[in-house]
């Protein structure tokens, strides 16, 4: 029984040794700086969810710049952006964005393109643009050279004072997706069906 009660003492001293070491060995890593890095606090957290969910196949295009573009566009003549809405329609019958196409999420790749010039530049955008950035990463499998995701969808856009509009004119109505969603929408009234 001594020797049983020996040899367990031993184990236990051998698994404290190990445990020991290791801590030395963790402890020295961290002095030679292999600690991890600070969170990133300077970004927002709607800026880190969006980090999460966007997969970077599409550039992105903030909203004052596109607001800019479609604001200059008729002025100088260039490019003629299609915009193009690839949410559901009940969320493009609450709101979008002035001169949108719609596109439905569902049956994008039924799309017909065929007279629209490669060339000519594409906005997509949706709720906070993780549906159409995979509408935009099929655009380009397409040929379309210059495709854009509108950062942060019609959320950013709303939230950075942008306009948007529906049947019956201007509105501050914007379709949240769900009500998970709904929080990242700061400004707007939030609505889940059009009114008649």
């Amino acid at each position: 029984m001594r020797r049983v009660t020996f040899l367990v003492e031993q184990l236990l001293r051998g698994r404290r040794l190990l445990a020991l070491g290791l801590l030395v060995l963790l402890a020295g890593t961290v002095a030679c700086g292999q600690q991890r890095p600070a969170a990133d606090h300077s970004r927002s957290a709607y800026d880190r969810m969006l980090s999460l969910l966007y997969k970077n196949t599409v550039p992105t295009i903030q909203p004052k710049a596109l607001a800019t573009l479609l604001h200059e566009e008729p002025v100088s003549g260039r490019g003629n952006v299609l915009l193009l809405d690839t949410r559901s329609p009940a969320e493009y019958q609450v709101s979008h964005l002035r001169g949108a196409r719609f596109v439905d999420f569902d049956s994008f790749r039924k799309l017909d393109l065929k007279d629209v010039a490669r060339t000519r530049p594409v906005v997509v955008y949706c709720t906070v643009g993780a549906r159409s950035e995979q509408v935009g990463t099929w655009l380009r499998e397409q040929g379309f050279r210059d495709v854009r995701n509108l950062y942060g969808g019609i959320f950013q856009w709303m939230n950075d004072g942008q306009a948007v509009v529906n049947a019956q004119g201007p509105t501050t109505d914007v379709h949240p997706y769900s009500v998970l969603w709904r929080p990242w929408l700061k400004t707007g009234n939030p609505v889940y069906e059009a009114k008649k």
